[in-house]
């Protein structure tokens, strides 16, 4: 029997090769669809999950209130004193480790290089799961100048990975090198770990601030502690609570007078597992691939959408089909098949056509995987699906699959009627009510998702084009901690000697933030900028009113600051120049002799916040700036890469520039507005073959009565009209479903940007009329085939 079921459903296929294929196709790029984003969903959810110790792996975090403002901060970021101090007070926690990232030069050859890298402590490798190809973990970092590599960093470094025992180059503070010894190997990090590293070496504390109670409030890097198996966590919070409140007081008090602020501080921990899709604590201050769950919630609706539509095109391309095998269906009812012989027949049909779509969904999943690792930012790969718990959810989603894309077809055809079918006296009754909300709910879905993509692009192109206040084309950014301001004009002075170079700036690097007061009390939180005298007309910064830094003027560099207007304005000053603002913890007060107009120094994702200028000699610069002339961009950058190595001949050389540093603060934007696009094109060509499917169907019912309508002289124009319209309704009906929620999501989204696009009608219309022109290309094909039939042909009675 079910040999025969078999049979039958493969000679079916190959009878309507055309039909099966369209069917298989839509079906497999809904699995496909959904093969992909559960992969990305599983690589989500499966981050830092190797590690044996997991559930007891925590990251220490703080919850500071400022008494007076009450301004409340979490934060996960600590400082050198939390892990000892907690460790060595509460019995729960069985060890610590800080972990720190910074980066070091280091000499290969005559190369210098710089390298990312995380101090930490020797309890590392007994915290968290990453094998040692060469070594030995428990003593990996225990010496001062011991180094942990990982596989990739020995082979660049060394030429293969057993590097154990051999020496590497790494730049002192005062500019000398010193030889560190490999301890351990380590194997590459895997893709979905928070800690990625290339380069450990051993967290050392100075004495003197192993001595200086004021770290309890230097935060710079992440604590991890891990609890014994029994250990409960709120009962471990309220003990290193304690040990903070005890060994806290005297400082916090002589602090909050020194700065006069109050503030309280509340210690917690947090899961370690949590922190890959933490929103207010994620993988941030050196930890790597943090996330938002939003991303997989609508990647998982998507997949859903488009799974869905594909069942749905299933059963409409089923139903649409079944009037040419009614006859075949009344011969099994005479010949002594009964309704549940017939349902399973079909279903086993719609197994076998699941199973040839299933295959291919794995060819195409495996074709467009390089495609979907950029759109997403993974490195995913088939073999992630040899896990035994997504294995059966793949089992499990065909199963389904192939039920709902079958059960309803199966319950229709079987129940067709043998007489009525055996004398050509057949036809589907009713208005066909199910098959044609099947289409709505299609195209309400492929609607919203092209307005989506129509928002996600007109947001992408405002941000990419919005006007930022400043003149970053040519500009050239070339990184240099630490430069001393007299090596600033060294370097400056001998790049003039090249004609491309058009002029010359310096700023601090990486952003700089700190407060002061104003008004005699009044705190106010800015970013801080070091620059040089020529940074703001560089760059055409303007200024609003007073003047620009001048080197004419000594006093400039030491006493004179610029703000911009936000500054201004939070202050509360009408008139700002002459103003004094007072870095009272450093006995400094500055005047402001100028006010710079607003400009988006952070990107369009945060609002335009208080900013302070000074040229403060004692502030080191570390990014220089060099605007180079069009046209000399080959030759102006080897004459700045000869000069960076003729004046710091230990330091690293790197150059971007910073109109493509700031497209790249969008990428985010940017990859969505691709992942929309993609989902869209792939829902809006199901829903058409489904479309499809019901305009065969309808012309099929209604053969006759087109014969009919062209002897009694209708044109084919007319015929088609007539075919075409009641599914432009369908559409028409789905456009008023999606459009208000797609306005609504559109409009909740973009509440996430403070500089945004107006959703006006026309973005709206543009999605419509795509919708509508696309739905009419697809109808119109089947519709003016009908139309041109010979209506003889169409009339004739079998």
């Amino acid at each position: 029997m079910f040999r025969n079921y078999l049979l039958t459903a493969i000679r079916n296929l190959r009878r309507n090769k055309i039909y099966s294929l369209i069917n298989m196709l839509g079906l497999s790029l809904g699995l496909a669809a959904a093969i992909l984003i559960l992969l990305y969903v599983k690589d989500e959810v499966s981050y830092d999950r190797f590690h044996a110790q997991l559930p007891q792996i925590y990251r220490v975090y703080n919850t500071s209130v400022n008494e007076e403002t009450k301004e409340i901060r979490k934060s996960a970021i600590t400082g050198y004193f939390q892990g000892p101090r907690f460790s060595a007070s509460v019995p729960e926690i069985k060890s610590f480790t800080r972990l720190q990232n910074n980066s070091v030069d280091l000499k290969k050859g005559t190369e210098i290089i710089s390298q990312d890298m995380f101090y930490a402590d020797s309890a590392f490798f007994d915290i968290f799961s990453f094998p040692l190809l060469h070594g030995t973990a428990s003593s990996a970092l225990k010496e001062r100048r011991s180094a942990v590599v990982s596989e990739k960093m020995a082979i660049s470094y060394f030429g293969n990975s057993d590097a154990v025992g051999k020496t590497m180059l790494i730049k002192k503070e005062d500019g000398g090198f010193e030889p560190y010894t490999v301890t351990a190997v380590a194997k590459n990090c895997p893709e979905n770990s928070s800690i990625k590293f290339e380069l450990l070496l051993p967290m050392v504390v100075p004495p003197q601030e192993a001595a200086n109670d004021e770290n309890w409030f230097n935060f710079f890097l992440n604590t991890f502690v891990v609890l014994h198996p029994n250990a409960d966590k709120a009962v471990v919070e309220k003990k290193i609570q304690a040990v903070f409140d005890k060994e806290s007081a005297d400082i916090m008090k002589e602090l909050s007078a020194r700065f006069n602020v109050k503030l309280t501080m509340d210690y917690g921990l947090q899961p370690f597992s949590d922190i890959h899709l933490s929103k207010d604590m994620g993988a941030t201050n050196g930890l790597a691939g943090a996330s938002n769950p939003m991303y997989s919630y609508i990647l998982t609706g998507i997949a859903l959408f488009i799974l869905l539509i594909a069942c749905i095109n299933f059963v409409n391309l089923t139903v649409a089909r079944s009037i040419k095998r009614a006859k075949e269906i009344g011969i099994r009812k005479v010949v002594g098949s009964n309704r549940s012989q017939l349902i399973f027949q079909f279903l086993g049909e719609s197994v076998v056509i699941c199973m040839i779509s299933f295959l291919m969904a794995l060819v195409i999943s495996q074709s467009l995987l390089g495609f979907f690792n950029q759109l997403s930012n993974k490195a995913l790969s088939l073999s992630y699906l040899l896990d035994l718990k997504l294995i059966a959810g793949f089992i499990v989603l065909f199963l389904v699959t192939a039920f709902l894309a079958g059960f309803y077809p199966a319950l229709v055809l079987s129940g067709y009627d043998p007489v009525k079918t055996l004398y050509n006296r057949f036809s589907l009754a009713g208005k066909n009510y199910l098959q044609k909300s099947l289409v709505v709910v299609q195209f309400a879905l492929a609607s919203f998702l092209i307005v989506g993509t129509l928002t996600i692009y007109s947001q992408f192109e405002y941000l990419t084009s919005f006007e930022k206040g400043y003149d970053d084309s040519n500009m050239v950014l070339v990184n240099n901690w630490r430069m001393q301001h007299s090596e600033a004009d060294l370097f400056r002075n001998k790049l003039k000697e090249h004609a491309g170079i058009q002029d010359i700036s310096f700023k601090n690097g990486g952003s700089w933030g700190t407060r002061a007061r104003v008004n005699g009390t009044q705190e106010i939180q800015f970013a801080y900028e070091t620059v040089g005298v020529n940074y703001l007309p560089m760059l055409k910064i303007q200024l609003k009113e007073g003047r620009n830094f001048s080197a004419d003027l000594p006093t400039d560099s030491t006493q004179s600051i610029l703000v911009n207007e936000t500054f201004a304005k939070e202050a509360g000053w009408t008139d700002p120049i002459g103003k004094e603002v007072d870095f009272w913890y450093r006995d400094q007060k500055h005047t402001v002799i100028g006010v710079v107009k607003d400009y988006h120094y952070e990107g369009l994702h945060q609002k335009i916040g208080p900013q302070l200028f000074t040229m403060l000699p004692s502030n080191q610069y570390g990014l220089a700036l060099i605007k180079i002339k069009p046209g000399s961009s080959t030759s102006a950058l080897s004459h700045i890469e000869k000069t960076f190595k003729s004046v710091f001949p230990l330091n690293p050389y790197s150059y971007e520039f910073m109109d493509q540093v700031n497209l790249q603060q969008y990428e985010s934007e940017e990859r969505w507005k691709k992942i929309m696009l993609f989902s869209a094109v792939i829902t809006i060509f199901i829903s058409c073959i489904g479309l499809f499917g019901l305009a065969v169907l309808s012309t099929e019912k209604r053969t006759r009565e087109i014969g009919i309508r062209k002897v009694l002289g209708a044109s084919v124009q007319q015929v088609a009209t007539i075919l075409s319209k009641d599914f432009l309704l369908l559409v028409a009906i789905s456009l008023l479903i999606s459009l208000p929620l797609a306005w609504l999501a559109a409009s909740r989204w973009l509440e996430n940007y403070p500089y945004r696009i107006q959703l006006g009608w026309s973005l709206f219309a543009l999605g419509a009329l795509l919708v509508l022109g696309i739905a009419l290309l697809t109808v119109s094909f089947q519709s003016i085939k009908a139309a041109l039939q010979n209506p003889v042909r169409s009339l004739k009675v079998d």
